[in-house]
């Protein structure tokens, strides 16, 4: 992800999570001010972007911070190659664990983070800024 994409990063980031969008700003801030810990892509499919994620990484721990797919392009495995691309890079960065958090409220996010190998550790209630918990999960790797 560049500062280019951000236009079509922050439509499809204010679909996908009306309730609790970052701000262009906080992407932004991503990009700009922490190239040394965040790795961020896209995905495009006809020359336009339908989905993007992002990972925090320092020391052993990483964290998946977002992955957003466009609505009409899911269950197509664009998520799925995102998160495979950000847990490759949490191994380049000598990560042994990954977290995330997910809304409770989302069985198909759930049942691809369960595929790839998280365990649910915990619960965050109310989480985000609609009041749903977040289902914290973690996968371990081998780096």
């Amino acid at each position: 992800m560049t500062a280019d994409d951000l236009p079509a990063v922050m439509e499809l980031e204010r679909a996908t999570f009306p309730a609790d969008a970052w701000s262009e700003a906080m992407l932004r801030g991503e990009l700009d001010d922490q190239p040394r810990t965040r790795h961020y892509v896209v995905a495009e499919a006809d020359g336009r972007i339908v989905g993007y994620a992002g990972l925090a990484a320092a020391g052993d721990q990483a964290d998946v911070q977002t992955i957003a797919v466009a609505a009409g392009h899911r269950r197509a495995g664009i998520g799925g190659a995102m998160l495979s691309e950000l847990l490759a890079e949490a191994v380049r960065r000598g990560a042994r664990s990954v977290f995330l958090e997910v809304r409770a409220d989302n069985p198909g996010a759930q049942a691809v983070y369960d595929r790839f190998g998280f365990e649910r550790i915990g619960l965050r209630r109310g989480y985000y800024a609609d009041g749903i918990d977040a289902i914290m999960m973690k996968k371990d790797l081998n780096a």
